[in-house]
């Protein structure tokens, strides 16, 4: 049922989004305690601002009343998705070149599973990450279709 519901949000999201020349970086459905939230994450070039996610808010707020598609009771929340941004398209990979990410894969590649690196490129369909280990730094390659979660990192 989750998966409908962000299928549908998605589908009555982007028109909207793209209306407003944003991005629609993804679409979560998720139950927190007794509630259930619906959380929609817009951004542009720039960074996105409160008038933004209201916005949004409202005209998408409208569209998901006229349909109804959602049985229970639920909170909308429009909002950016911050600094830890999440990599879900190969789009992403792409247009993040040259940042600092978190990548976890679903098996193992040079024995691991969790990188933190720069993103080098994104060619072929795979991810190609400038790791530091210690003062060594390493290059890894990571297929796309391993890729189990992935999003931007911050570096201290």
């Amino acid at each position: 049922m989750s998966k409908k519901i962000v299928t549908l949000t998605e589908e009555i999201a982007q028109p909207i989004v793209d209306a407003m020349e944003l991005e629609l970086v993804d679409v979560e459905f998720v139950k927190e305690g007794k509630n259930h939230f619906l959380r929609v994450y817009v951004d542009k070039d720039g960074g996105i601002d409160i008038e933004d996610c209201e916005k949004v808010s409202e005209q998408l707020s409208e569209q998901l009343d006229e349909q109804d598609p959602i049985e229970s009771a639920y909170f909308l929340e429009v909002s950016s998705p911050g600094v830890e941004r999440k990599l879900k398209k190969r789009e992403d990979f792409e247009r993040f070149v040259g940042s600092y990410v978190y990548i976890k894969t679903f098996e193992p590649i040079d024995g691991d599973k969790e990188f933190f690196g720069d993103i080098k490129n994104f060619e072929n369909d795979e991810v190609t990450l400038v790791v530091k280990i210690k003062t060594q730094t390493k290059e890894v390659t990571i297929p796309y279709k391993k890729v189990a979660n992935a999003h931007l990192a911050v570096s201290f």
